[in-house]
């Protein structure tokens, strides 16, 4: 793509992003930026959910994906469906009869002071690396395809990015995000169904024709029944997506925050049903495009990348024409700002929360430490970026599921918990429980193979872990 152009649909993009901010942060005081005043509409949330829960990972990786596993991701989006009704019914309503801001108080509020810092920190460990991780990817990309070509420095790259979104959420946080996900999701789906228009037309297929030609070349397959040791086997993928939403979404700080900004709890429930059944469609969308990248090479004679997650993104910029890479650099911007722009407000919204005690100071000082909290996770955003970019070796979004499997368990357990027992637990043994709870499912899933008869552990692993820590943390409890 042109350069000049490039720059100038950045600089647009950007120009509206910090229109929007300033709008809405007008007046903003910190319990503007944690909670948006509690006055969100519940369809913009729902709306503007979809782009910080899809993030560039499945805008590149998952149609990637489709030439090597076909549908089969599609098993884990239904498990999501499962987990996000648990969410509307179980945890939304805990939520908002507490009044919550950081919903690691509630394990404050159930158990101690030892539950309460251990849960907020391991969403801090979390939600760094994934939302990092999501990011490296969409800053990959741009520097693969266009900043390389000016020589620019991928820590350039990756610098300016942070700088532009810590600019449009410093003030307005929340508030601001609530609007400018709304934004940014619109672009995120319009990018996909621009492509899969342009290649279907490019190809000669109507959309019956698209379903068949799937399903003629064999991406349509979904269920995967015949082997219990695969990855792909069912009963792992969908109720490993089921806890993966349970936990991701409704023990995540950042996502759970925009829920808590609606007014009252059935909005945050209107808002959590339409998101989840919209998110199924789109979905379904994104896996109906990786199909048609592949086709589209297949009848192009093209040579496929050595890495899946480079296949939309190289034919978008050198195949379909200047519409759809228009439109894919639009779309992987606000995939990816829409992701880490939330969790830059999660994560200072707990951290400031969780270990800065704000409820007893002066709005002078929250204002001045929220700033520094802010810029801090911003620099580790950065550092992460950097490293992980010397270690990468697989999909971004098997190493995203992989670390949510083991970050993610110590929480399931200590929510579960508290939620279906009576029994109570103190001191520094749950700590020590959720440290440990990690890492024996790391040893078990390293020595699976042998040791369960082939049997290999996949994102299940997520349950795995929250039931050990559940058993650890029922071993030190009393009634």
């Amino acid at each position: 793509m042109n350069p000049i152009l490039v720059v100038s649909i950045i600089s647009v993009y950007f120009f509206v992003l910090i229109s929007i901010s300033y709008v809405t942060s007008r007046g903003a005081d910190t319990n503007t930026f944690f909670t948006a005043n509690r006055q969100s509409p519940w369809y913009l949330v729902a709306f503007g959910m979809i782009g910080a829960s899809l993030s560039g990972v499945t805008f590149i990786s998952v149609p990637g994906n489709v030439g090597k596993i076909g549908f089969s991701y599609f098993q884990i989006v239904l498990g999501y469906l499962v987990g996000y009704w648990v969410i509307i019914g179980v945890l939304m309503p805990l939520y908002y009869r507490l009044n919550l801001v950081s919903i690691y108080t509630y394990l404050e509020q159930r158990f101690d002071q030892w539950s309460y810092k251990t849960g907020a920190l391991f969403f801090l460990i979390s939600r760094t690396i994934g939302s990092s991780l999501r990011l490296f990817l969409a800053a990959t990309v741009l520097q693969l395809f266009l900043f390389d070509a000016w020589g620019v420095p991928f820590i350039v790259t990756v610098a300016v990015t942070i700088i532009l979104i810590w600019v449009y959420t410093f003030k307005g946080g929340i508030k601001t995000i609530v609007w400018t996900d709304t934004f940014q999701t619109f672009f995120l789906v319009t990018a996909v169904i621009v492509t899969v228009v342009k290649i279907s037309g490019d190809l000669g297929l109507d959309f019956a024709e698209v379903i068949g030609a799937i399903k003629t070349h064999g991406y349509d397959k979904v269920f995967h029944f015949d082997d219990a040791n695969s990855t792909l086997f069912f009963p792992k993928q969908f109720f490993g997506g089921a806890f993966i939403a349970i936990t991701m979404t409704g023990m995540d700080q950042e996502i759970m925050q925009k829920n808590l900004t609606c007014k009252t709890l059935g909005d945050a429930q209107k808002n959590m049903f339409w998101f989840s059944l919209t998110l199924v469609f789109v979905n379904l969308l994104f896996l109906t495009l990786g199909a048609l990248l592949y086709l589209y090479s297949t009848a192009k004679a093209l040579p496929l990348p050595a890495y899946s997650d480079e296949l939309f993104p190289r034919l978008a910029f050198t195949e379909l024409g200047p519409l759809v890479g228009i439109f894919f650099l639009l779309g992987i911007t606000a995939s990816s700002y829409a992701s880490a722009d939330s969790a830059l407000a999660g994560l200072t919204t707990s951290f400031c929360i969780d270990f800065l005690n704000f409820k007893d100071k002066s709005e002078t000082v929250k204002q001045r430490q929220k700033f520094m909290v802010h810029i801090s996770f911003s620099l580790l955003f950065l550092i992460i970026i950097v490293v992980f970019k010397e270690i990468n070796e697989k999909s971004v979004i098997d190493a995203v599921l992989n670390v949510a499997g083991y970050t993610y368990g110590p929480l399931l357990g200590l929510f579960s918990f508290g939620l279906f027992t009576r029994r109570q637990i103190k001191g520094v043994g749950v700590p020590l429980i959720c440290i440990a709870s990690p890492l024996l499912s790391y040893l078990i899933s390293l020595n699976s193979e042998v040791m369960l008869n082939g049997y290999k552990f996949g994102i299940e692993i997520l349950i795995l872990n929250g039931l050990i820590t559940f058993l650890g943390l029922f071993l030190i409890s009393k009634k």
